[in-house]
C-alpha cells in the first residue's frame, strides 16, 4: 500500500532563497532553470528591450501585407536626419534667395597722391620772396640780426616775389577728381593714352591756359567761327570722374558748366567729341545732376582682356 505524498507549497521568498542556495534547480528532463543573477539580468535587458521599443507602433497581422517597417539603428537614424535637414535647409534658401549679381565696388577712392604737379609755385614762389625780403629789411634797419646778409637777401627776395606774384596770377587750380576703386584698378588696363594724358592734365596746376582743355574746347565749339560759339559763352571743366559702365568699360566722365548752352548744342558736337580725343573712344553727352551742368562721357573702347601688358 501506497502513501500520497505530502504537497508543500514554497513561497516566493524562500523560493529565491532556495534558488540562491542551490545555484540552479531541475524542473523537468531536458530542463535548466538558470539561476538568479542571469534571470535577473535577462530581466532587465527585456525592460530596456520594452522601453526602447514602446513608442513604436503595433502593426496587426491584417495590416502586416500592406506595412512593412523597418528597423534602423538609432544613430544611423541620427546621421540621417541631420543631413535630410540639412539639404532641406540648403534647398530652402536657394530657392528663396534672389539671385546674387556682381555689383562694381563704388568706393570712392582720395586723391591724395604727392606729386610737384598738386603744389602751387605760384604760392612758393611768392612766400618765399615775401620772406626775403621781410627779414632783409629788418636786417637793413638793424632791427633784426644779419646785417652783413640783408643785401643778399634783397636781391634775390625781390624777383622772387615778382614771379611768384606772376606765377599767381595766371595759375589755373586743379579740378577735383572722383574715382572710385573699380575704375581705379581698370584704369592701366582699359584707359587709353589719351584719357591717361585728359586726366593728368586737368588734375595739376596749370600756367598761362584760360581754363583746362582750352586747346580742344576750341577746335570743337569754334569760337567765333560760322556754326560756333562767342568765346564768352565757353564751357568751364567744373569737375572729372572715373567709372565703369555696366558692360563693364571704363569711362571718364568730364562735367562742363555752360550757363549760356544747352543740351543741343553739346548733342551737335558729340561727333567732335570722339574725334578729338579718339581713338578708341565714344563719347556720349548728357545732363548733370543740376541746371547748368552737362556731362561728356569718353568711354574707352579697349577691354582689359584685349590690352597689351
Amino acid at each position: 500500500m501506497t502513501l500520497p505524498q505530502p504537497h508543500i507549497t514554497l513561497s516566493s521568498h524562500s523560493y529565491t532563497q532556495r534558488e540562491e542556495e542551490m545555484g540552479s534547480i531541475s524542473a523537468a528532463s531536458g530542463t535548466t532553470v538558470l539561476p538568479y543573477h542571469l534571470r535577473r539580468q535577462n530581466n532587465r535587458r527585456s525592460v530596456l528591450y520594452d522601453h526602447r521599443h514602446e513608442n513604436l507602433p503595433v502593426v496587426s497581422s491584417s495590416q502586416t501585407k500592406q506595412q512593412r517597417w523597418l528597423y534602423v539603428p538609432e544613430t544611423k537614424l541620427k546621421r540621417e536626419t541631420l543631413r535630410l535637414g540639412f539639404l532641406a535647409r540648403a534647398a530652402d534658401s536657394t530657392s528663396s534667395s534672389p539671385p546674387v549679381v556682381a555689383s562694381g565696388d563704388k568706393t570712392l577712392i582720395p586723391d591724395d597722391e604727392f606729386t610737384l604737379a598738386k603744389i602751387s609755385f605760384g604760392v612758393i614762389g611768392l612766400g618765399l620772396g615775401v620772406s626775403l625780403l621781410s627779414y632783409g629789411f629788418g636786417a637793413y634797419f638793424n632791427i633784426l640780426p644779419g646785417s652783413e646778409w640783408s643785401a643778399i637777401m634783397l636781391t634775390y627776395g625781390f624777383p622772387l616775389a615778382i614771379i611768384g606774384m606772376a606765377l599767381k596770377y595766371a595759375e589755373l587750380k586743379p579740378v577735383p577728381c572722383l574715382s572710385y576703386a573699380d575704375a581705379v584698378k581698370l584704369r592701366e588696363s582699359s584707359a587709353t593714352p589719351i584719357l591717361t594724358q585728359v586726366r593728368n592734365d586737368v588734375t595739376r596746376y596749370r600756367y598761362g591756359d584760360e581754363q583746362h582743355l582750352e586747346e580742344a574746347l576750341k577746335r570743337i565749339f569754334q569760337y567765333g567761327l560760322g556754326g560756333g560759339i562767342p568765346r564768352r559763352s565757353a564751357p568751364i571743366l567744373t569737375m572729372i570722374k572715373e567709372e565703369v559702365l555696366t558692360d563693364g568699360r571704363y569711362c571718364l566722365v568730364l562735367v562742363f558748366e555752360a550757363k549760356a548752352l544747352k543740351l543741343s548744342d553739346f548733342e551737335q558736337r558729340q561727333a567732335k567729341f570722339t574725334s578729338f580725343f579718339g581713338p578708341n573712344i565714344t563719347a556720349e553727352v548728357g545732363k548733370g545732376e543740376s541746371e547748368n551742368l552737362y556731362e561728356v562721357r569718353l568711354i574707352s573702347n579697349v577691354s582689359a582682356s584685349s590690352a597689351t601688358p
